[in-house]
């Protein structure tokens, strides 16, 4: 008899990047990003990508190995590992996706559910935010094929820790021209003189570190033992 496990985890405490989950999006090769579509279109998908600690990561791909070795015991033809699954940045952190796709055949899925920190269901439309500190639930589907073997995060539910205002970006970038200024009788503050500052003296930059072999297949490694 196999053994049974457990394929749902809870990811805690870790930072929404880039959601798209009040309704699926597909990439527009077009435009070159990812735009609001249909259930039923090509590529049609709830996506959240997040980021975490490596103590964090290091829990994540634990569990995701053992989701991936009873599935493998049933399919000899498996390799026995699968690669990093995660990215990890400049500041030590790493960071990987959970996503779901708008449909399965001629049925669509359900929408991830969102929760306030008090377990509070949140409206349908609730616009998570970029930078927000969530609780993630996943459910661990391992796969393989022509692409490569691993463990995919298909998402479930959030639960919203730390909502970030939502920031506002123009699409425009910076140009001489218009500048705004308050009318003269909107300054409460009176004319000043300042004197000129000194011109600092610039000190050369340090050098950067030399980059270690902090290779992901080594960390994987690590990892393992």
């Amino acid at each position: 008899m196999s053994e049974i496990v457990n394929t749902k985890y809870t990811l805690e405490n870790v930072e929404a990047m880039w959601p798209r989950i009040n309704r699926t999006y597909k990439f527009d090769a077009k435009e070159k990003k990812s735009v609001p579509c249909d259930a039923f279109d090509d590529g049609a998908a709830y996506t959240l990508q997040f980021r975490m600690t490596e103590a964090q990561a290091k829990e994540l791909y634990k569990h995701m190995k053992t989701a991936y070795a009873a599935k493998q015991a049933e399919n000899s033809e498996w390799p026995d590992k699968f690669p990093m699954p995660f990215k990890k940045d400049a500041d030590g952190s790493f960071t990987h996706k959970a996503k779901l796709k708008g449909a399965y055949g001629a049925e669509a899925t359900r929408k991830p559910a969102q929760y306030s920190a008090s377990n509070k269901k949140l409206d349908d439309d609730f616009l998570l935010t970029n930078g927000s500190t969530v609780n993630i639930a996943v459910v661990f589907t391992p796969y393989n094929g022509a692409m490569g073997a691993g463990v995919s995060l298909r998402l479930d539910a959030v639960q919203v820790i730390d909502l970030k205002p939502m920031e506002e970006q123009s699409p425009f970038g910076a140009v001489e021209g218009f500048e705004d200024s308050p009318k003269e009788d909107d300054n409460p503050f009176e004319d000043v003189t300042v004197d000129e500052p000194k011109k600092a003296v610039k000190k050369a930059a340090p050098a950067a570190p030399e980059k270690g072999s902090d290779d992901l297949s080594s960390i994987i490694d690590d990892w393992d033992d």
